[in-house]
This record gives structure tokens, C-alpha cells and sequence, in this order.
């Protein structure tokens, strides 16, 4: 007999993070952050901790682990997700809380790195794997708090009728004392993985290859880190400050904390209607009206940039196909605009097929084409060989997969990757024909802005 799903309003708080602030250094702990207050373009914030089954994948296999047992398997990673999130789906029906239109009411919250695309493609191994950490970690909850902004309200989840159940989540939810002698701080220079001369040879190997006909376009990215103590709460807390986005998130994983100021959806599925909107086209934002406005309208003239968008947008068409029908591309060419930087986003949007499950639809597009290029197998393959390392969780994808079916992920870029006394970010573009070496590199160090402006805040003396 399955359980129902029980909601309990509770206290609405402005700000989401007054919540998690009190159980961040939880393992297991997720935030997906609508970046509320200081953006206004996201409208729910999802909160959950302590899972009752998680899945995490390093190499060939996957630990499937319960209270009760654990499960080694070296099958695909999204169809063991699939299958264990489909049998706890089972388990808990959320049908009766269907009316009050939640985007989550449990289910499979997490991340899926870019290098877990090497269990569905057959990719070379050039690039150091310098990140060292799973390349799935998933856990599967039966209780969540969904944070609505728009109608400021507050829900707690759960899928156990007993006082007890609801007990033990006010109990995780309490405030706890933080040791005061953990602050975060950065403990070395940060460094680049590229000098100004590599990168331009990474970019001229690029150009070979499109001019070979190889591909239309190589997304060329580069990594910075620097070695770190303390509580990468903290520093999340900051990043969010002066770096609002829609798709952010907190991951407090086993090893490893993810901190992510995501602007990029990559796929929403809801009630069988998908989206994705790519971003291709940036400019840094600007405090003169004047020049601002300039950059607001060179973006949306660039021919260079409205081609880009346009090869992925095309890419994005082509992989949800696989699962969906009745594709079109509703938005072209939108301007969005953020803390740092102006984006040149379009809309892509299907119907899924019947029979095919929210997995299904993200193992066929993974990883995003906004951050490989096209065609996407080849691109990859450049970008395995052109980059020295792996890339890990960046440009991978991070949100939840529902009890009832609906999905939402971003792209998982303007994230910081701390595990091992490390701390690690990337940031990159799309090198086409006509692109200027100057000004890629030079935009890899605008998307990252707000990277390294909340690491030097932290720099140890």
C-alpha cells in the first residue's frame, strides 16, 4: 500500500537561506535556489536533506545505498535512477497534493557530471581527471520544502502520516551551532589552467578543426582553482549575494560541496511539455546607461552571436526529437539579463513521447549542447583532447526528478567545486570561424567575474 503525501504549511521566509542556514553543513543537504530576493526571475526555492536511498557513480559502477542495504551495479547510471526513483515512486503517491501545482513533491535531487556522458558515448581519454570526484551523485527524499515567492507561502512535504515522521524533520530542520572556527577561507593564488599563449593554441587547434570541416562549433572552456579551508556555506551565501541567478543550487554532498549560480536552464519537463533554453551570446554588463545599452544591442545584432545561438538551438531541436514530438523553437534571439553579464537566449520546447520517462529525455540530450558545440559526439571529442582536464561537474546538469514525472535541471555553469582542500571553477565559450582569440579569452574572464570576486573576498591574508 502506497503512502499518500502530507502537506504542512510553515513559516515563509523571504529569503531561503535563513532556512538552510541552519542544517547547511548537513551531508546530503540540497538547496535549489531561485536566487529570491535579489532576482526576481526564478519563483520557487526547493529544500531537502537526509535521503532515504542514494545513488552515486564513479567510474563503471554505481552504489545504490539504503538504510538497509547496498547495491553494487555497473549498469547505465540513468536507467538505475530511472528504475529506483520509478519503485519509490510506487511507494509514494503524491496524486492528492496534484491540485496545488508544486514544481517538486519529492523525489530524486542531485547532480550528473559533464564526464558522466562517457557511459553513453565512446570518448577518448586524453584530459587529466584532476576533479577526482563521482560522476553522478543522486539522492532519492521523501520530504521536501517548497518555498513559493510569488504567493509567499511555504510547504512541507512528506509521505508518512505518523507525528513521528514530521518530528524527525522539524528535528533536521532546527537551528544548529556552527563551529566559528571553520570560516571559510582561500589559502593560495588563484590559477589558471591556460596562460594567455596556451589558451590562444587551444584556440588555434580549434580553428583547425572547423576549418576541416570537422565541426560548426567547439565550446572552449578554462578551469582556475586554488586551495581552501572552512565552510563552503559561507561562501555560497556570498556568491548568491552579488551573483543572483534562477538555477542556482547548494549541493553538500559526501567529499564534495557544489555552489552554483546557474543562469541556464537545460530541460524542464512538466505535465509532458519540455523546455530548454540555451544561452549562446554574452557581454558584460555595464554601470554607464549609455554603454550598457550599447552592449545591449551590439548582442542582439552580432551576427556571430545570432549564429551560434542558432547551430545549438538546431542541435537542441535535433536531441529531444529522440523523445518528444511536436518541437519548435517559440523564442529567438531573447535578451536576459543578470548580475554581470547580458545573454542572448532562445526557447526550444516538445511534447514527450508516451512511454518515455524524464530520464529517458535526459540521457538522449545529455550532456547540453550549449556547452559542447556542434555536432555534439565530434565537439566532444576536441574538447577531450584540447583541454588538460576533465571537467567534472561544470557544464553537467544539477535540479530534480519527481514522484510525478515533472523535471527540472540547469547547466552547470558559474559553479565553484570544492572537495579535497580545493576549490574550482570554469568558465569558456562557443569558437566558430570567425570568432577573435582576444575576445574569447577575454569573455571567459567576464563570465567568471563573480568567481573570482567572491574568492578574493576570502583570501587569506
Amino acid at each position: 500500500m502506497s503512502s499518500q503525501a502530507v502537506i504542512y504549511p510553515t513559516l515563509y521566509f523571504e529569503d531561503s537561506a535563513d532556512i538552510v542556514n541552519r542544517f547547511a553543513e548537513q551531508e546530503w543537504t540540497v538547496f535549489l535556489d531561485s536566487g529570491h530576493p535579489r532576482s526576481k526571475q526564478g519563483r520557487y526555492d526547493i529544500i531537502s536533506g537526509n535521503p532515504v536511498c542514494t545513488l552515486v557513480t564513479c567510474g563503471e559502477n554505481t552504489t545504490i545505498r539504503t538504510k538497509n542495504e547496498v547495491i553494487i551495479s555497473n549498469e547505465n547510471p540513468f536507467e538505475l535512477l530511472k528504475s529506483e526513483l520509478t519503485r519509490y515512486s510506487e511507494k509514494f503517491d503524491s496524486s492528492n497534493i496534484t491540485a496545488l501545482n508544486l514544481p517538486f513533491v519529492g523525489g530524486a535531487l542531485g547532480y550528473f557530471s559533464y564526464d558522466l556522458a562517457r557511459r553513453l558515448e565512446n570518448l577518448p581519454n586524453f584530459a587529466e581527471d584532476a576533479e577526482a570526484i563521482p560522476e553522478m551523485m543522486v539522492g532519492i527524499y521523501d520530504w521536501a520544502m517548497v518555498v513559493d515567492h510569488e504567493i509567499k507561502k511555504s510547504f512541507l512535504i512528506c509521505y508518512n502520516e505518523s507525528q513521528q515522521k514530521h518530528d524527525d524533520i522539524q528535528q533536521f530542520l532546527n537551528p544548529r551551532q556552527v563551529d566559528e572556527n571553520i570560516n571559510f577561507s582561500i589559502t593560495s593564488d588563484i590559477k589558471a589552467h591556460y596562460s594567455k599563449e596556451t589558451y590562444a593554441q587551444a584556440f588555434q587547434k580549434i580553428k583547425h578543426y572547423l576549418k576541416e570541416g570537422d565541426c560548426y562549433q567547439v565550446n572552449l572552456t578554462q578551469r582556475f582553482s586554488a586551495t581552501c579551508e572552512g565552510n563552503t556555506w559561507q561562501t555560497y551565501e556570498v556568491l548568491r549575494e552579488i551573483n543572483a541567478a534562477p538555477f542556482s543550487a547548494y549541493l553538500n554532498f559526501p567529499d564534495v560541496k557544489i555552489l552554483s549560480s546557474s543562469p541556464e536552464r537545460f530541460l524542464k519537463l512538466k505535465n509532458g511539455h519540455v523546455e530548454t533554453k540555451p544561452i549562446k551570446g554574452t557581454r558584460p554588463r555595464k554601470t554607464d546607461d549609455i554603454e550598457n545599452a550599447a552592449q545591449l544591442n551590439d548582442l542582439m545584432t552580432n551576427p556571430k552571436d545570432r549564429a551560434e545561438n542558432v547551430m545549438i538551438v538546431d542541435l537542441l531541436r535535433n536531441d529531444i526529437s529522440k523523445v518528444c514530438q511536436k518541437v519548435g523553437v517559440p523564442k529567438l534571439f531573447e535578451i536576459e539579463s543578470y548580475a554581470t553579464v547580458h545573454h542572448l537566449v532562445s526557447t526550444v520546447t516538445g511534447e514527450l513521447k508516451p512511454n518515455q520517462h524524464a530520464l529517458d529525455l535526459l540521457e538522449n540530450c545529455f550532456p547540453g549542447g550549449s556547452i559542447t558545440g556542434a555536432p555534439k559526439l565530434r565537439a566532444m571529442e576536441i574538447i577531450e583532447e584540447i583541454e588538460p582536464n576533465r571537467r567534472g561537474v561544470y557544464c553537467g546538469a544539477m535540479g530534480y526528478i519527481g514522484f510525478d514525472g515533472n523535471m527540472d535541471t540547469n547547466i552547470a555553469i558559474r559553479t565553484l567545486v570544492q572537495s579535497d582542500n580545493s576549490i574550482r571553477f570554469w568558465a569558456g565559450g562557443g569558437i566558430v570561424n570567425d570568432s577573435i582569440v582576444e575576445n574569447e579569452y577575454q569573455e571567459s574572464f567576464d563570465k567568471a567575474a563573480a568567481m573570482f570576486d567572491v574568492l578574493n573576498r576570502f583570501k587569506k591574508d
